[in-house]
C-alpha cells in the first residue's frame, strides 16, 4: 500500500467535502501526512458589455474574506479529526484546472474530495468535478460521497 505524505481536500463548504474533509484527516492521522484544503473561486464567464464589472473590488474583496474564514473553520475541523498539520490556500480560475494544477505543484500523493452524487440531466448539464478531476490527476484520487438526506 502506498504511503500518503500529502493529501490535498478541495472543499466547496458543502456537507459533501465536510464529510471529505473527515476521511482525509483520518488518513493524515494514520500515515502523519500534511492535509492541504484548498476552495476555488471560479469567477463566472461570461461574455458582458466593456466596461461591465461583475463584482465590484469591495464586493470580491468581502467574498474573499468569506473565503478565508470558511477555510480556517474548515482547517480548525481537520485537526480536531486528527490531521497532524493543515494548511489552506484559496485560488481562483477553472476549478478542475487549478485542483489537477495545485496537485501537481504541491506533488500531492493523494487528493480526498467530496461527491454530491447528480444524476440524470443535472450531471449532464453541470458535469462532475470530482469526475473531470480523477481522469486529469497526477495522483490517486479518492471520493466521498455524503450522508443521504432522509
Amino acid at each position: 500500500m502506498q504511503h500518503f505524505k500529502k493529501i490535498l481536500v478541495p472543499v466547496d463548504f458543502s456537507t459533501q467535502s465536510a464529510e471529505a474533509v473527515r476521511t482525509a484527516a483520518d488518513i493524515a492521522r494514520r500515515y502523519e501526512a500534511s492535509l492541504t484544503l484548498i476552495h476555488v473561486y471560479d469567477p463566472i464567464a461570461y461574455a458582458l458589455p466593456e466596461g461591465y464589472v461583475l463584482f465590484a473590488p469591495s464586493q470580491l474583496e468581502k467574498m474573499f474574506a468569506a473565503f478565508e474564514t470558511q477555510l480556517a473553520a474548515t482547517k480548525q475541523n481537520a485537526l480536531e479529526a486528527g490531521a497532524p498539520r493543515v494548511d489552506t490556500r484559496l485560488l481562483q480560475g477553472f476549478v478542475t484546472a487549478e485542483i489537477v494544477d495545485f496537485a501537481s505543484r504541491a506533488e500531492a500523493d493523494l487528493i480526498v474530495m467530496g461527491t454530491h452524487g447528480r444524476r440524470g440531466l443535472s450531471h449532464v448539464v453541470l458535469g462532475s468535478v470530482a469526475e473531470r478531476v480523477v481522469r486529469m490527476a497526477p495522483c490517486a484520487v479518492l471520493t466521498v460521497k455524503g450522508a443521504k438526506l432522509q
